[in-house]
């Protein structure tokens, strides 16, 4: 996708984070009509406004994804009205920090259903009518823990990992289709859900404004992966050729596990 000049996006997420700043982004790129989607009502409508600002057209819909039966009249809907969509921005999500051996079955319940079942779902409503039209592009959004997991974030990884395999497996299925399926990821950014957490050692986080222009600079390339930010880069080349020292450098930017302890050598 080149330019979104005139283009009709929808994105998930958007009113809060990286949705919001993706949305707020493609508005200044040019796209004509932006449909958002998010639970909270008012923070859409900030986000709405803002948009309306460069010119675009903002359409929000307070929803939660994980509500199938309303979440299809809603993308059905939309389509009839301000569709056919050139763009799907899947980056709902909600992540919680805690230590495996005591995390509440409710909150893997909950980052499952949203990450992964919401973006399953979404995309799979709209990437059926993309595939019709033989035209649209997808992008998943994940992270770098889809790609090297974080201790204290087991479900949040999970489910990033899994949206990894599944847009490489949907990229495929769609190529026939004209139908362009990308993966972004970005390093640790700067959120007010990840301002909640026990911060990792020397690890600086992204703007979201550096992860949606990332996200367009990447749209214009052939990559089928975007990641953003040079940490992300290093690490993934640690990650590959250097394992055992990503995997120690892990353990010590973590403050939330302690410090592993070995026998002594007899």
């Amino acid at each position: 996708m080149k330019n979104m000049q005139g283009k009709t996006a929808l994105v998930t997420g958007a009113s809060r984070g990286i949705g919001r700043a993706i949305a707020i982004e493609l508005a200044k790129q040019g796209a004509s009509h932006i449909l958002l989607i998010a639970r909270n009502r008012r923070k859409l409508q900030e986000v709405a406004t803002e948009i309306r600002q460069y010119g675009a057209q903002a359409i929000p819909f307070s929803v939660d994804l994980t509500e199938p039966t309303t979440v299809n009249i809603i993308v059905a809907q939309a389509w009839k009205d301000y569709g056919p969509f050139d763009l799907l921005v899947n980056c709902a999500g909600i992540a919680y920090q805690s230590n495996f051996l005591k995390t509440p079955l409710g909150q893997v319940h909950a980052e499952l259903s949203t990450n992964l079942m919401g973006l399953y779902l979404v995309t799979w409503l709209v990437g059926r009518r993309m595939a019709a039209r033989r035209q649209g592009t997808i992008v998943n959004v994940s992270s770098l823990m889809g790609k090297i997991a974080a201790p204290t974030m087991a479900t949040y990884s999970a489910t990033k990992f899994a949206i990894v395999g599944f847009t490489q497996a949907l990229r495929h299925e769609l190529a026939p289709h004209n139908v362009r399926v990308v993966t972004l990821l970005p390093s640790l950014t700067d959120t007010d859900m990840v301002r909640e957490f026990d911060v990792y050692r020397w690890v600086l986080p992204l703007s979201t404004e550096q992860v949606a222009q990332g996200l367009m600079s990447g749209l214009k390339t052939c990559n089928s992966e975007i990641t953003v930010g040079w940490q992300s880069h290093l690490a993934l080349c640690f990650h590959r050729f250097l394992p055992q020292v990503m995997d120690t450098f892990i353990r010590r930017s973590n403050p939330g596990l302690p410090t592993p302890s070995y026998p002594k050598p007899t």
